[in-house]
């Protein structure tokens, strides 16, 4: 029978291990924060407890957080669960997590950014997969049926930015 506190140690794990970005970790930190006040002492002693008394405990986290919306508290319930579902998954036998493989949709678009000019064809974000989330994803359309995608690192160094500028105009010389 696992403790609610191995939630706590299985997120440091997992984002150690590059399965939840650091934000993620603290948004599912902050999760557990919330419901873990209002849970008894048996609860506190299960996981399976918790995740079995979801409802009944996200009543009492409702009654005690009124300043909170009900969408952010269904977030934070949300959070809660998909915690114990990969704790269950990976958590309980930690050779486990090598075998875990993060679904690009479980990335989470850290920029979005529209030019003014062509809002529909350039979109700039980090919605590569989330197993390689220290690089943004720049695609954009030339015409129809052209595309251009570029993967750079968030750290890109204006002299790499120079190489490749320089790159992309030898393109041009060579019509």
């Amino acid at each position: 029978m696992d403790k609610f506190i191995s939630l706590y140690n299985f997120i440091d794990f997992a984002k150690a291990n590059r399965k939840y970005p650091e934000n993620t970790a603290n948004n599912l930190k902050s999760a557990l924060k919330i419901f873990e006040k209002e849970l008894n002492a048996e609860e506190l002693k299960s996981i399976d407890m918790v995740g079995e008394s979801i409802n009944e405990i996200f009543r009492s986290v409702v009654i005690a957080n009124k300043q909170k919306s009900i969408i952010s508290l269904n977030t934070y319930k949300a959070r809660l669960l998909k915690v114990i579902k990969d704790y269950k998954r990976y958590g309980i036998n930690p050779s486990k997590i090598q075998s875990w493989t993060v679904k690009s949709k479980e990335s989470t678009p850290l920029l979005i950014k529209k030019d003014k000019k062509d809002k529909d064809n350039i979109n700039l974000s980090n919605s590569i997969d989330a197993s390689v989330n220290n690089y943004y994803k720049i695609e954009f359309s030339l015409r129809e049926n052209a595309k251009v995608a570029l993967s750079l690192p968030k750290d890109v160094s204006l002299k790499e930015i120079k190489l490749i500028k320089t790159i992309l105009d030898s393109l041009s010389e060579q019509e």
